[in-house]
C-alpha cells in the first residue's frame, strides 16, 4: 500500500497501525526498532452517516507534508510510532475546527458549500448533530 491509497479506520489506533505500517513498507531500508519518525500527521472525518473515521501519517522528516495534519514531531511521533502512547491523550490534543465533513460521497470540506443544494443539506444534518 503506497502513501497515496489511503483508507479511513474507525479508530485512530488502527489508522495510526496502519500508517506505521505505510512508513515501514516505503522505507525497506528500516524495520520497527531502527525507524527514525520525526513527524505524526493525523486527520479526522466526520461521514454522512454521522460516523467518524482516522487517517495517520508518519514521516521519517518533518518538513514533508501529506494529505493530514501535522500533530507532533520529533520525540512525540516517535513515541507514538514506537506504540508508546495514549489514544485519549491523542485525541485532546485534536482540533475539532480541523475535522473534515463528508458533505457528498467521498467529498470532504471543513464547512459544507452552502451554494449547493446537496451542501445546504449537508450543512443541516451537521447541525443537528
Amino acid at each position: 500500500m503506497s502513501v497515496n491509497e489511503y483508507v479511513y479506520y474507525q479508530t485512530l489506533e488502527e489508522a495510526i497501525d496502519a500508517a506505521r505500517e505505510v512508513f515501514l513498507a516505503n522505507n525497506p531500508e528500516v524495520d520497527e526498532e531502527t525507524a527514525d519518525v520525526q513527524q505524526l500527521n493525523i486527520q479526522k472525518y466526520v461521514l454522512q452517516d454521522g460516523d467518524i473515521m482516522w487517517q495517520a501519517e508518519f514521516f521519517a522528516d518533518d518538513s514533508e507534508s501529506g494529505e493530514c495534519l501535522p500533530v507532533l514531531s520529533g520525540e512525540a511521533a516517535q513515541s507514538v510510532f514506537d506504540g508508546d502512547y495514549e489514544e485519549i491523550e491523542l485525541r485532546q490534543e485534536w482540533q475539532e475546527e480541523n475535522t473534515l465533513h463528508e458533505w457528498d460521497e467521498g467529498e470532504f470540506q471543513l464547512e459544507p458549500p452552502l451554494d449547493t443544494e446537496e451542501g445546504r443539506a449537508a450543512a443541516d444534518e451537521w447541525d443537528e448533530r
